[in-house]
């Protein structure tokens, strides 16, 4: 049978490698490349805020590929966009039809990523979607999958949440309106160790650090606050 060559829209976290664990099992698709958007002024993940140099000792651990969609610290959706179709046609040239995703349920951004895609021909796959995110929690786990975390919502989580490592007591104590993996975007992860992987990644904890953010208002209304809270933890290669 022949497989659909796909690339993976890796983010660094546990959804991701999840999600990209479930792919690799499936015969219909041969898994050939790893795309993560980075932010050039930091030179880190865009959102997990993870140093490059992690992100590259993770992806080597895997054993696929790798290649990156550099972005600026704050880019408008044209940039983004232009950006993003720029990627997508280097890979359709390439002989790519299809994509994978982490996603687990937000409606919106899974019509918008498979409406952009659509335009190219290119199929968006979407391995763990609509499953139950503590059980999906309670699988990873299982799994043998270890993630650590790298950033967190002030408003739901204070300095010392970022960088402790995610187990079972973890997802039976979050605060009320968590979701267990974050999907809303409340915390963000770094996995190190799992199935996927030929080796863990060695790091350490470094700094720990707190930065404000405009808060996104797209229906022009009223918003709780102009602003929101980020902690971020960065990790060390080791």
């Amino acid at each position: 049978m022949n497989k659909h060559k796909t690339y993976f829209n890796w983010s660094s976290g546990k959804d991701s490698a999840l999600a990209l664990y479930h792919l690799l099992l499936d015969e219909q698709y041969s898994v050939d490349e790893l795309i993560t958007t980075i932010n050039t002024h930091y030179n880190r993940v865009s959102m997990h805020g993870l140093r490059k140099e992690l992100l590259e000792a993770q992806t080597r651990a895997i054993g696929i590929k790798s290649s990156f969609i550099e972005l600026p610290e704050m880019p408008d959706m044209a940039t983004y966009e232009m950006k993003m179709l720029e990627t997508v046609l280097r890979l359709k040239n390439d002989g790519f039809t299809h994509t994978a995703f982490g996603d687990i349920f937000l409606e919106d951004l899974k019509a918008y990523r498979e409406a952009q895609l659509a335009k190219q021909n290119i199929s968006a796959v979407f391995p763990i979607w609509k499953r139950d995110t503590k059980e999906l929690m309670h699988e990873f786990l299982d799994l043998g999958f270890k993630t650590v975390i790298v950033c967190a919502n002030s408003k739901y989580f204070n300095e010392d949440f970022v960088g402790t490592v995610i187990d079972k007591d973890f997802i039976e104590n979050l605060p009320k309106g968590v979701d267990p993996c974050g999907e809303n975007g409340e915390f963000h992860t770094f996995c190190f160790d799992g199935p996927i992987f030929n080796h863990p990644i060695p790091f350490s904890i470094g700094e720990k650090v707190y930065r404000e953010y405009d808060n996104p208002n797209t229906d022009n209304s009223v918003c709780e606050s102009d602003k929101y809270g980020v902690w971020y933890c960065d990790l060390i290669p080791d």
